[in-house]
Parts: C-alpha cells; structure tokens; sequence
C-alpha cells in the first residue's frame, strides 16, 4: 500500500475554523472536501459535472480536493460519516 507523500502541498484546500467548521474546504469556495468526495466519488458525477454545477469552484480545485483526499483518506472518511450522521438526526420524521 502507498503511503503519503511527506511535505505534499494541496493549494486550494484550507481548513480553518470558520470555514465548513474547520472542515478541510475549497479555498475561497466555502465547499467541504468532503462534498467533493461525495459528489464525484460516491454519487457518480464526473470533476466536470460538478464544475458546470457549482460555478464558483474550478476543475483545479475539485481535482486538488480530491487529491487532498487520497492523502488524508482517514479523516476525510470521518468528516462524512460525522456529517451523514448528523444530517440523517436532523431529519423531521
């Protein structure tokens, strides 16, 4: 199994407090890593779809974010279990 690159640089993803939550987001996009995961890894849509969909975010930026995940698979995983969870509690029945 491969393991991380040490000192890889992701430019277009931040993670701050403000931003998602601290989630690891789209510089300047306000657009979780993980809702790029869940858009082109889980549900299908391609790097480009998503673009054409979302306007303010670049082809760059998806392709980063997605990198961003291959290096930090672990913890975004959890960002979307967290969030699954907490989006599936707040459902009105």
């Amino acid at each position: 199994m491969a393991t991380m690159a040490s000192g890889v640089k992701h430019p277009y993803i931040v993670s701050r407090k403000d931003v998602c939550g601290g989630s690891p987001a789209i510089a300047g996009a306000r657009f979780p890593v993980r809702s790029v995961v869940g858009y082109v890894l889980l549900q299908g849509m391609t790097p480009e779809e998503l673009v054409a969909e979302f306007g303010h975010i670049s082809l760059a930026q998806v392709y980063d974010a997605l990198s961003y995940y291959y290096d930090h698979r672990e913890e975004i995983d959890i960002d979307l279990a967290s969030n699954s969870e907490e989006a599936s509690r707040s459902v009105p029945e």
